[in-house]
């Protein structure tokens, strides 16, 4: 009698622990399918969630939850940095502008309250020698302040000389204050960050992730690469703080991308530093001395447009699809990673089959097998469109860049890929110079020298295995 009773214990133990696992599974599916995402992101998700239930639910936690009904900055302080940021009216250098760039400054300012900054002057760096030696030389000038923000700052050579500058910098008086990504810099040392603290050096992690309390935000990084020095000079673009950027990897070279803005632009670049340090340290950097009148150093005009998970509009993807939706006679891109959203697919499948010339240029070996994989599974119909698609060889491409017919290009921290459009805090500057334009397509048609042109017919020959791969990584693409 009594064996009867624990075992009646136990099936009620049991069946009740299904019942509620099975009702804690169907809940999770409810609220992915009521948050009214994209539909492609939403049915990958039910399906981890049902074939893959515990695994499914566990990543759902860390890396699923919807993160748009926060914000970053209040409306008010937000409208203080905007009062601040925005510089003298640029109507003169707008109105030599073409229509579609117009229309594009216009969306930009809309959906992200950026300004169009003109007369900037623009240096670019494709490679990690000449941009961290200049940054050096600019770090090393600084007189008031220096505002430095990047996804990986690494405990190593070149992240050393960047810290003992810093260190050097804040005891001499001068405001050094710095944000890095806690999921980007996890292999980092804390003793690192702690020795520039103790120098003096106002060091915050972005969104740190501490269980349980932050773990459901592991998923929303912030990947931006930001340099602000007296509030004249800026740097941004691919490259963190690392020696692989200088160094190159054990099986080639390492081909970024970066920019230095001199002028009024860099008022954007500490709009956008200022919205993240109110996030982490609750201090709003909205006073004039760090938003200094700055002298008009060149002809490119641009906007300094962020985006991120916050929020209702995908900001830099919008503007990216305008552009190419404006595009009359080419379209350039560098990516590391592509995985397009469908807008993006279809944005730029109607362009090739309009006969605007589409590259895109691609790296041939990536740093990170799964990425690839997806990568690959785009790049059929890419080629179907009539899209012409390079793979870069000498080393590991990790250029973000688009030009398109002369007039306009975007250099920033933002990949072709879900989770630069929808995950990830990123920043790009939307450039509109013909010089600048035709520099970096030149630089383009220089890299693809150096590349491989894939073309259907040897496309489709390739493994069998690796076509599943492909696709079988394709179905979860939305979730990378």
């Amino acid at each position: 009698m009594e064996e009867s009773g624990v075992n009646l214990a136990n099936n009620w133990l049991y069946y009740s622990f299904y019942i509620i696992y099975i009702i804690t599974i169907l809940s999770t599916v409810v609220v992915v399918i009521s948050e009214n995402r994209n539909p492609v992101k939403t049915i990958a998700w039910v399906v981890v969630l049902l074939f893959l239930p515990v695994i499914g639910i566990i990543f759902y936690f860390f890396f699923g939850q919807d993160f748009t009904k926060y914000r970053m900055i209040s409306r008010k302080s937000l409208k203080k940095l905007i009062q601040q940021s925005e510089y003298a009216d640029p109507t003169e250098q707008e109105k030599e502008l073409p229509a579609r760039a117009l229309q594009l400054i216009r969306l930009n300012y809309t959906t992200n309250s950026a300004p169009f900054y003109a007369n900037n002057a623009i240096t670019i760096f494709t490679n990690g020698q000449e941009k961290f030696d200049r940054l050096k030389i600019e770090l090393l000038a600084a007189q008031k302040y220096i505002h430095i923000q990047y996804y990986i700052f690494e405990n190593d050579k070149l992240g050393n000389e960047i810290s003992d500058i810093l260190i050097e910098k804040a005891q001499a008086g001068v405001e050094v204050r710095l944000i890095y990504d806690d999921v980007g810099c996890w292999r980092v040392d804390n003793a690192f960050f702690e020795r520039l603290s103790q120098a003096g050096v106002i060091v915050r992690p972005f969104m740190k992730v501490t269980f349980p309390r932050l773990a459901n935000k592991i998923n929303y990084r912030n990947h931006r690469k930001i340099v602000v020095i007296d509030g004249k000079t800026g740097f941004m673009g691919g490259m963190n703080i690392a020696d692989r950027y200088v160094e190159g990897l054990p099986w080639g070279s390492w081909r970024d991308t970066h920019i230095m803005i001199k002028g009024p632009g860099v008022h954007g670049l500490q709009s956008s530093f200022s919205v993240d340090w109110y996030f982490t340290e609750r201090q709003l950097l909205y006073q004039e001395q760090y938003y200094p009148t700055v002298d008009p150093c060149g002809k490119v005009g641009l906007q300094i447009v962020t985006a991120g998970p916050i929020g209702t509009w995908k900001e830099i993807a919008l503007g990216i699809f305008r552009a190419i939706a404006n595009a009359q006679k080419y379209i350039y891109i560098q990516t590391p990673y592509f995985l397009p959203t469908e807008g993006l697919t279809t944005a730029l499948q109607m362009a090739a089959l309009s006969k605007v010339d589409v590259r895109i240029m691609l790296p041939a070996q990536s740093d990170s097998t799964i990425l690839y994989r997806g990568t690959c599974s785009y790049i059929t119909p890419m080629l179907k469109a009539g899209v012409k698609v390079y793979f870069y060889e000498p080393g590991f491409l990790h250029a973000k860049t688009v030009v398109i017919d002369d007039y306009f290009s975007t250099i920033g921290s933002t990949n072709l890929d879900f989770r630069s459009f929808e995950h990830n805090f990123e920043v790009n500057a939307f450039m509109y110079n013909e010089e600048l334009a035709i520099e970096i397509k030149n630089i383009f048609l220089s890299d693809q020298k150096q590349c491989r042109r894939i073309t259907l017919r040897t496309w489709k020959r390739r493994p069998w295995r690796q076509k599943v791969t492909e696709s079988v990584v394709r179905l979860l693409s939305p979730l990378l």
